[in-house]
């Protein structure tokens, strides 16, 4: 299974447990709590990457990160978003010098 299999499985696994009780699902009890509640544990899963990327240990961080892409994807799903329009804009930069492309955001606005 190819990894954009994984996450369009993940997606529509995330969207059958929005709709589930948030005293049974996970998921909906952080849907329930609204983008502020989603937002602070993809918060507070971005800080356990940047501190498991201090240590040696690639198992955890390989971890830590699996946990920040899932609660990301919580977060996208809370907005009617998918891990496939995340591709779709990584496949658009790649080829793109880094700087490049930060520079055309800068001139946008973004």
């Amino acid at each position: 299974m190819s990894s954009s299999d994984i996450l369009a499985e993940l997606d529509t696994l995330l969207a059958e447990r929005r709709q589930a009780s948030p005293e049974q699902s996970y998921v909906a009890r952080l849907h329930a709590g609204g983008p502020a509640a989603i937002g602070k544990k993809v918060g507070e899963e971005a800080a356990e990457v940047i501190i498991a990327g201090m240590s040696p240990s690639a198992e955890g961080l390989v971890h830590e990160v699996a946990d920040l892409w899932f609660h990301s994807m919580v977060l996208l799903n809370h907005h009617a978003l998918d891990a496939s329009m995340v591709l779709a804009e990584l496949q658009r930069r790649f080829g793109v010098s880094g700087l490049e492309e930060k520079a055309a955001r800068a001139a946008e606005g973004k």
